[in-house]
């Protein structure tokens, strides 16, 4: 009972750091379970996968009434993101939890470096007769109270980097939400507000995908995923009242340094081979 006490308190830390950082608490859950409580990798993933799920929906339904969301975008990417997903939880089965430990590291810290650049905001127009047009890409977003268009480019890069992914999110049980947004804002031009939102959308979606593959496989473990979900959903409702009053450039860099440390961790247990 202790156990599952301290896992749900380590969970609401993951779902805190997760939201204000906007690495998500995958990041901070795999290690967690892994490192902490010597959880073999495969169960974490799976854990890992279902906080995603609940942590994406609630945050979801807001961003697409607020009108931030390209609905169209991100479905259509989903085709990608969740053929990726299927793939990478796939292959999972087939690999050693200490490689699966390094890549993790390897991705982790690719996350980081991305969350810190800062980010432009395209505001690209349509342009006619262009692969984005026949699909209609593009789209509005409420900026100050005016709506401001945009247009998706790149789409055929931005598909395949959807796929990568997606075959991340799926391998090692995070978002990949990092990897989601230089896809659409910094290979498809899309608005900063507009990637962000639509990849929170998505990763939801695409951790479901995978996380069937993992229940199939008898990887998702009630007693380690109750607490962990309900953790990580807690403590992502406090990072979300907590974001308004925090200096966040401070935090992230904070953060960034501590989950840089777990990464540099968890890549010398995997080269050591102490993962199960």
């Amino acid at each position: 009972m202790s156990e599952i006490i301290i896992l749900f308190l380590g969970a609401v830390s993951a779902g805190l750091l997760g939201s204000l950082t906007g690495l998500g608490g995958g990041v901070i859950i795999i290690p967690l379970l892994t490192l902490g409580f010597g959880v073999p990798m495969h169960y974490a993933i799976g854990a890992s996968l279902i906080s995603v799920i609940g942590t994406s929906s609630g945050a979801a339904v807001a961003f697409v009434k607020e009108g931030f969301t390209n609905m169209r975008i991100g479905m259509f990417l989903e085709i990608g993101t969740t053929a990726g997903a299927i793939m990478g939880a796939l292959l999972s089965g087939m690999l050693n939890p200490n490689t699966i430990g390094i890549i993790f590291a390897s991705i982790l810290l690719l996350t980081v470096i991305l969350n810190l650049k800062g980010k432009p905001d395209h505001q690209e127009p349509v342009i006619k007769g262009s692969l984005e047009e026949k699909l209609k890409l593009y789209g509005t977003f409420p900026d100050k109270g005016v709506l401001k268009s945009y247009s998706a480019r790149n789409t055929v890069p931005g598909f395949l980097m959807m796929m990568f992914a997606g075959a991340m999110s799926g391998l090692l049980g995070i978002g990949s939400g990092a990897l989601k947004v230089l896809a659409m804002d910094n290979m498809m031009k899309l608005p900063f507000k507009v990637s962000t939102t639509t990849s929170n959308f998505m990763i939801g979606v695409t951790a479901v995908a995978s996380a069937l593959i993992y229940f199939q496989r008898g990887e998702i473990i009630p007693v380690i995923v109750a607490p962990v979900l309900i953790g990580v959903v807690v403590g992502s409702f406090i990072g979300s009242k907590t974001l308004m009053v925090s200096k966040t450039k401070k935090l992230k860099v904070f953060f960034a340094i501590v989950i840089t440390i777990l990464s540099v961790y968890m890549m010398y247990n995997g080269i050591n081979k102490s993962f199960r």
